[in-house]
Formats: structure tokens, C-alpha cells, sequence
């Protein structure tokens, strides 16, 4: 049956579920303060990993975080004022820590990343998108012996989970990207996993057929509710009232404020993430690299190469501290040790981020005419199609593409 439905969000998640729904024939407009692409989409790393399963809590990690904190050139930071508003998600994650629920998240990882390439194909199709997306591989490295391979733990989850990968070492990382310096001793290759050499341009090249197709996309931020006797019947904007049918809320680190108002309280926090990207890079690597040791990204795109990565939690308002981003040429310089930092910019963005590292895709516990699309964290990029395909399968109410259990609300409940 055909329906309004207002998808709350134009990143690639809000933008992926208002395409899916589309193409059920529905009615399908996008609101949010900003154009299509304009917040996480804009800077993200540009990873596209059906491959990566590896839990974010996993059993253990709890021992690592007063070495990042005390590290200046660490990938984790907390804001002190704002450390005592972060102990209710920190103890989440704490919970999520062991093994029979980080096997849980990794097995659910999986099913939400398998399908990446597959669902994004006839939203690329209808697009023209697919010369920006490139399926080279990825590699992670380590200057440890082994470092990149993770822990025996994390590799079983792959094995268990089929993961496709190669370990190399030694001169074998450099012959298949001879920009890494000398000193890195282990590499792990995934051949399935690929990268967007311009994400942002992605995603406004996914909602410009989504407009051409009678989509429509409204410039207005959201503001609150007017709930009916079946749920919300309009949204509060700073232009003034929406009526609304169905509604999805696809806001990324916003969702947890407009979810609040919707009586679902969950623990989402804003785990910011910063990248520099270097237009003149000097040595431009042929695939994405991930360093191990630092956890950050070293990803070629079409405007030079983009260093992503770090963790910080500040919440929504605080000013940025592009200290975070500079700290990543840094790294880059050890990790590629040709490379320049000229004519260098900045960014942030607020990752929407749940305790366990699993997104809600799921339908309002209060109201039958909303459902949620929030929480991909690092994975955004990677999760959007098969997120937006789920939306739609379950407001069509036919069999779900992947199982829907994992990401439900009521985890958090």
C-alpha cells in the first residue's frame, strides 16, 4: 500500500532509506537543516567494508583506554566536562565486553555489512554513481609482528565468519603499496572491501535521482512533535509545521534528542571524528590502509588523500579541536613517510554512536508510524544500503533481507 513517508535526515542512511522506499512506490520526502551529504557524509574516511566484523567493545579493551587517554597522540579523547554526562554509555560499552556478546555484535556485523555492494548497485544504477566507488581491497598494517591480524579472539570471529583475508608481512606489505615505510611487519588484506573516492558527492548524486524520481527534500530543521491519537502528525520546524504520515528517523548523532521526544530515551552519544585532507599529497597510496597501531585511515579519493579517524566525546555543541585532526598527519608522515601535508584542511563530524557499536533499525516501541535508523557509528558509509532496504522491507511487511533482531530498540529498553 502506497504511503507518505518522511525520512528525518539527508546523510547517506537517511538518504539510503528514503531511496529503498521509493522504489516501493511510496510517497517519500527528506527534511533536515542541512543539504543532502552535509554532515558525517561529508568528511567520513570513505570505507565500504563488508569484510569488517570486529566488535568496537570487545573483552579487554577497557585495559587500553588509560594509555589513549593520557596519550596526546592517542585515537581516544574525553573532554573533562563532559566525562561525567559520557558514564552512562561508557558503562554500556563496559557490559558489551564479553566474549558470548562481542560474538554476537561480530555475527551481526556481518549480515549488515555482507550485502553492502549488493544494495547500493540499483541506487548507484538509478544515480550514475558507480565511478565513485572503487572495490580494490583494503589494508590493514601493524609495526608489531602480527599486530594487524588482531587478537586470537577477533580471529576466530573471522573465521568462524568466513571472512575473506590475507595476512602478509614483511616486504610483501610493500610490494603491494610501496608508499609504507620500512618499519611496518604485519599487513591483512581484505580483497572484498572497497572505499568512495568522494563520498559526499555520493550521496548528493543518491538524492539528486531520488528528487528526479519525485522524491522531494526539505531544507528545514526539526524542532519537536505534534502527536495524534496514532502518533506524530506533524513535525515542529523552523518554518513552521510538516504534516507527516509515517515518519523515519534517519538524523544520525541527532536521532537520540528526536527519539527522547518520541518517549524512546537510548544511549546515543556524539563520538566525534576529525579528518585532514591533503590536496597535494606527494605519494598518494593505490588503496585505502588502515594503521592498526593509531587506528586511522589513509584513504585515496578524487580531491588528494584523506587521513581519518580518532575518537572524542565532547557531545553535540562543543566547539571542535582541530589539534585532533592535525595529530593524524602525524601518523601519516611514519605510515607513508613521502608524504606532504600542503594546502592541508580540517573537519569534524559527530558520529551516532551505541554502546554495543550496533545501529537501531528497528520501529518505535510507542508509536506504530515511526520507525528508526540511527546509530552506524563508524560504519555509515558501509551500512546505509542494506539499513535502507531493511526500512523498507519492514513498513512493505514482507520477509526482512537480513534478520532484524540484533537491531532492536528494546536492547537498550
Amino acid at each position: 500500500m502506497k504511503k507518505n513517508i518522511t525520512v528525518i535526515g539527508a546523510g547517506v542512511i537517511g538518504v539510503c532509506c528514503a531511496s529503498w522506499l521509493q522504489r516501493d512506490g511510496h510517497d517519500v520526502t527528506i527534511i533536515d537543516s542541512g543539504g543532502p551529504g552535509e554532515g558525517c557524509s561529508r568528511g567520513n574516511a570513505g570505507l565500504m567494508s563488508p569484510s569488517t566484523i570486529t566488535p568496537p567493545a570487545l573483552p579487554g579493551a577497557w585495559k587500553n583506554i588509560p594509555k589513549w587517554l593520557l596519550d596526546p597522540l592517542g585515537p581516544l579523547a574525553v573532554r573533562p566536562a563532559y566525562a561525567p554526562k559520557l558514564l552512562p554509555w561508557l558503562i554500556g560499552w563496559l557490559k558489551a565486553t564479553n566474549e558470548h556478546r562481542a560474538r554476537e555484535v561480530a555475527g551481526a556485523l556481518s549480515s549488515l555489512h555482507a550485502q553492502t555492494f549488493d544494495n547500493y548497485a540499483p541506487l548507484l544504477a538509478a544515480a550514475g554513481g558507480h565511478d565513485l566507488i572503487r572495490r580494490t581491497g583494503q589494508l590493514h598494517i601493524s609495526e608489531q609482528p602480527g599486530g594487524a591480524l588482531g587478537s586470537l579472539l577477533v580471529r576466530a570471529f573471522r573465521d568462524a565468519l568466513a571472512v575473506n583475508s590475507e595476512a602478509i608481512s614483511g616486504d610483501a606489505i610493500r610490494e603491494l603499496e610501496p608508499s609504507i615505510g620500512p618499519q611496518f611487519q604485519s599487513g591483512l588484506f581484505f580483497p572484498d572491501n572497497g572505499h568512495s573516492v568522494d563520498s559526499f558527492r555520493l550521496v548528493q548524486k543518491l538524492a539528486g535521482a531520488f528528487q528526479h524520481a519525485g522524491g522531494r527534500i526539505l531544507r528545514q530543521r526539526v524542532t519537536g512533535f505534534e502527536i495524534g491519537p496514532d502518533g506524530p502528525r506533524r513535525l515542529l520546524t523552523d518554518q513552521g509545521p510538516v504534516e507527516v504520515e509515517m515518519l523515519v528517523i534517519a538524523a544520525g548523532a541527532w536521532s537520540g534528542r528526536l527519539a527522547a521526544q518520541l518517549k524512546s530515551r537510548v544511549p546515543l552519544e556524539a563520538e566525534r571524528g576529525y579528518h585532514l585532507m591533503l590536496p597535494n599529497p606527494g605519494v598518494t597510496p593505490r588503496i585505502p590502509i588502515v594503521n592498526r597501531d593509531r587506528n586511522f585511515t589513509i584513504t585515496p579519493m578524487n580531491d588528494g588523500v584523506r587521513l581519518a579517524g580518532t575518537a572524542e566525546f565532547a557531545g553535540l555543541d562543543a566547539p571542535p579541536n582541530y589539534a585532533r585532526a592535525r595529530v593524524l598527519y602525524t601518523h601519516a608522515k611514519r605510515t607513508l613517510p613521502g608524504i606532504s601535508d600542503a594546502g592541508a584542511t580540517e573537519w569534524m563530524g559527530s558520529r551516532p554512536s551505541l554502546p554495543d557499536g550496533l545501529p537501531i533499525i528497528d520501529r518505535s516501541p510507542v508509536f506504530g508510524n515511526v520507525y528508526f535508523a540511527f546509530g552506524h557509528a563508524h560504519f555509515g558509509l558501509t551500512e546505509a544500503p542494506t539499513t535502507g532496504r531493511l526500512i523498507a522491507d519492514m513498513i512493505a511487511g514482507r520477509t526482512p533481507c537480513i534478520d532484524p533482531k540484533p537491531f532492536t530498540i528494546d536492547r537498550f529498553q
